[in-house]
């Protein structure tokens, strides 16, 4: 099978020291056919992504890698844009001209600077997750994205404070997030990640993946979320069985911003 890790990040972010070349490097020793850099990018003023991303820098070294590796793995370039609902016009001028093959939408903050870890401290188990949804529900139909990152990130913060939130308490919420994202021809992700933390599901769980087949949802990527080279490629054979089992047919890839699916 044609394998992807679509969320990946290295030293172009703030909170990784991997290069480029590593990760790529890796995805190579792990037989991984085709990767896409979800860079960490943000218009908004106050949150430590902001001014980061250096596009020039970024755009070079995918470049560079593309001609290194190019008999040995596909390199997609893109972007994980952080409220990507707030400061729309802003962001539409910063992206509208670059050639992203796939952007990523998320909710690190709220209130456009209140990071969930400190709004999760600040407020009730209830208030913490029902928040988080509302938030994830503005970000779904935005047209500055490709597909929602991470769908219940929130659990990751809350974790070890409030525990993990009980899908059936959340339900309604999450089928009107999900419905939008289907309505505007968005995707979710599977992201790994939290199968390599005490959480041990993936985000979402696999709750909410079968909601959104059930629901009609098709569109669906995969990534291990990795921030150090090691951790590319983790858990995306693990979850693609898990798709299969729920009755999905295919993953998808990304170019130019356009969805091409992957049979599984």
């Amino acid at each position: 099978m044609y394998l992807v890790d679509y969320h990946l990040h290295s030293n172009n972010s703030f909170d990784s020291n991997a290069t480029i070349e590593s990760v790529c490097e890796a995805a190579i020793e792990n037989k991984i056919n085709e990767i896409c850099f979800t860079e960490h990018f943000s218009v908004k003023e106050g949150i430590k992504s902001y001014g980061f991303l250096n596009l020039k820098k970024y755009s070079e070294e995918i470049r560079e890698c593309r001609e290194k590796y190019k008999d040995k793995l596909s390199i997609k370039v893109g972007i994980e844009v952080c409220e990507p609902h707030e400061n729309e016009e802003e962001l539409r001028e910063a992206i509208e001209y670059i050639p992203f093959d796939f952007i990523l939408g998320s909710v690190h903050n709220f209130d456009y600077n209140v990071g969930l870890n400190t709004y999760m401290s600040k407020n009730t188990k209830e208030e913490s997750y029902s928040r988080y949804f509302k938030e994830v529900n503005k970000v779904c139909t935005s047209p500055y994205i490709d597909v929602v990152a991470h769908l219940d990130l929130m659990k990751r913060y809350a974790f070890n404070t409030h525990g993990n939130y009980d899908f059936n308490e959340y339900v309604d919420m999450i089928k009107e997030v999900l419905t939008n994202i289907i309505k505007s021809g968005k995707g979710i992700e599977v992201n790994t990640s939290t199968l390599r933390s005490v959480v041990s599901e993936t985000m979402p769980s696999v709750d909410i993946l079968k909601l959104y087949h059930e629901l009609g949802g098709t569109i669906i990527t995969v990534g291990s979320d990795a921030h150090k080279s090691e951790d590319v490629g983790a858990g995306i054979r693990e979850s693609i069985e898990v798709l299969k089992n729920i009755g999905f047919k295919n993953i998808y890839r990304f170019e130019n911003r356009k969805p091409i699916a992957i049979e599984i």
